[in-house]
């Protein structure tokens, strides 16, 4: 398809020599390329298709890349990366070594601060902000760009706090379309819809927290969000734009599912009609197995409660909110918060699931630390998209968890090896527990069709021995687990396979079985090598004076980029000719 405008800007400069009754049809070609694109390399859509005038206008009046522009997540800067320098690769959007799918700063002076996580913009912007009036910059401005989801955020207000009581050139714009991944919830939401429909009857909260406030204008108006950036760039201090956009704008289908045409995979570009999904039957998503197993539970005990921090899709604690409403919680972009409620529950004698992704737990340690596991408290967190998630990137993979767990005293720490393991470790956790415990599970399918077995209960802290062998013991966690059975079936008699559900506590009798038959370990993990399971098994080698070899396989002290996992695994060495490969080499050593 031809972009007769668009092929003619390559940056902001170029954008800047359009007349003003050029951009509307711009917009509708920038649309149209987004569109072509993520139907057939897929991405995140609704949010990028829903800013189009917002970005066009923003680099028309402002001097970017002097004036520091950041996206919140990130999810909506695909325009803005069309008309920084990338339109000619932005095939490779998301690929192996293409371009992110978020904001990069190695990528382009243009993209000011990286982001992939939610609601750091404004402290962001505001440091930025300090740092241009320290240099004696007063001139340069300094835009955060933040969704109605992401501004309800603790980080988010701490930074609006503190912007309100400073001097810095800080323009605070928030994108309010009602929505994030999934619908917004909270008062703060239903505060910005009073004052969209003008029936607000409290102080504007932005103006009492001392920032000038405008709006809320229509964010698909090229020409008032132009006018008024105009009167906004004379004004100093903090500034706050409320935008009124629609997700999904342009794309039928992505305007009334905004949930599922946040990131819809691919589609029909033309029609907008999602891809026909396979109709062989396929093993679940971990995902579902969770979010039906806690529903099948929650029948049986009056005590589970459910919370997410902003993900009841894809966590699938939506079916726990369908089920239950009274006793499922969506709290928004607040993984703290999330925790410490649900510590609140287990205190008062509920069994809480706490469902999260691994890499937004990491927002929300000292909670897991000081509000749970220091007073025992038996919370249940339900940690999804462990290992990596393939094409979100460094920002996204659940790779540090089992380290950054494995540290903290009082916490039981378990990686299922297929579905019917996360199901029965769900009914054991639920059933009571004296310590609080973290499941951790990868995104996408597993391996089991026929997974909804009777309930059995795990004990606590042991491993399995899978198979026999005489030569080499890999021990494996995780859904590695199903890898390591492969493995082990072409060396037949050669390998036995341990798997450690348990990470902690560690089954130190079966590794000190292992430690006394076995001169050749591998041990082999989705997780970072330092600290989590290599660590825990170096640590016990080294306390029982293991004189043996030990080989380590998992993810290498770096940041993963984005790709397919099956790429990511071939460039750390973990694909399953790779690892047999170093197997044949062990053997014979």
């Amino acid at each position: 398809m031809k972009y007769p405008l668009l092929e003619t800007i390559d940056f902001p400069s170029d954008l800047r020599e359009l007349p003003v009754d050029k951009l509307e049809a711009l917009a509708a070609e920038m649309r149209r390329f987004i569109i072509e694109a993520v139907a057939a390399k897929e991405g995140h859509l609704g949010a990028s298709l829903g800013v189009v005038e917002l970005t066009l206008a923003l680099h028309y009046a402002f001097n970017t890349p002097y004036d520091k522009l950041i996206w919140d997540v990130g999810h909506q800067a695909y325009g803005h990366k069309i008309i920084t320098g990338r339109r000619s690769v932005f095939d490779t959007n998301r690929q192996f070594k293409g371009i992110s799918g978020f904001p990069k700063m190695a990528e382009s002076e243009y993209d000011a601060f990286g982001t992939g996580h939610s609601s750091t913009s404004i402290s962001a912007a505001l440091g930025m902000a300090i740092a241009s009036r320290l240099q004696g910059d007063t001139k340069r401005e300094h835009i955060a760009v933040i969704g109605d989801a992401s501004i309800a955020s603790g980080m988010a207000f701490e930074a609006l706090n503190h912007a309100g009581d400073s001097k810095a050139n800080i323009l605070v714009i928030l994108n309010d379309n009602a929505i994030g991944i999934d619908p917004s919830v909270g008062a703060l939401k239903n505060y910005l819809t009073q004052v969209k429909t003008g029936s607000q009857r409290s102080v504007n909260i932005f103006e009492a927290l001392n920032f000038k406030y405008f709006g809320p204008v229509d964010g698909h108006d090229i020409d008032k969000l132009l006018e008024i950036f105009k009167t906004l760039k004379k004004i100093e201090g903090p500034k706050f734009l409320h935008v009124i956009t629609t997700k999904g704008k342009g794309l039928k289908q992505a305007e009334r599912d905004q949930v599922k045409y946040h990131a819809p995979g691919k589609f029909d570009a033309l029609t907008g009609e999602l891809s026909p999904a396979k109709e062989t039957p396929q093993p679940p998503k971990y995902q579902d197995v969770f979010g039906l197993t806690l529903v099948e539970l929650a029948k049986k005990n009056p005590k589970i409660v459910g919370i997410t921090p902003a993900m009841p899709t894809g966590s699938s604690m939506k079916y726990m909110m369908q089920a239950f409403p009274e006793r499922a919680f969506d709290v928004g972009i607040a993984e703290q918060h999330a925790v410490t409620l649900a510590a609140g529950i287990a205190a008062s004698g509920g069994v809480a699931f706490c469902a999260v992704y691994s890499t937004f737990l990491q927002r929300a340690y000292d909670q897991l630390i000081h509000d749970v596991a220091l007073q025992k408290l038996p919370v249940v967190f339900c940690i999804d998209r462990a290992g990596l998630v393939g094409e979100d990137g460094a920002t996204h993979h659940g790779v540090f968890d089992l380290a950054y767990l494995r540290c903290i005293p009082n916490l039981i720490i378990y990686a299922p090896r297929n579905e019917e393991s996360l199901r029965n470790i769900m009914f054991t956790a639920q059933a009571g527990l004296d310590l609080p415990i973290a499941i951790r599970y990868p995104r996408g399918r597993g391996t089991v069709i026929d997974w909804k077995k009777p309930f059995q209960k795990v004990e606590l802290g042991k491993a399995e021995k899978l198979t026999e062998g005489d030569q080499l013991a890999l021990i494996v966690t995780g859904h590695f687990t199903e890898k390591a059975l492969k493995l082990a079936e072409s060396f037949s008699g050669n390998i036995a396979v341990y798997y450690f559900g348990f990470i902690k506590p560690l089954d130190t009798e079966t590794l000190e079985y292992v430690f006394s038959t076995y001169d050749k370990i591998l041990t082999l993990e989705d997780g970072v090598l330092l600290g989590g399971l290599a660590g825990a098994v170096a640590e016990a080698a080294v306390s029982s004076n293991y004189k043996g070899s030990i080989t380590s396989l998992g993810i290498p002290d770096e940041f993963i980029e984005q790709g397919s996992t099956e790429e990511l695994y071939q460039s750390i060495g973990l694909t399953e000719a790779q690892l047999k490969s170093k197997i044949h080499e062990l053997l014979a050593e």
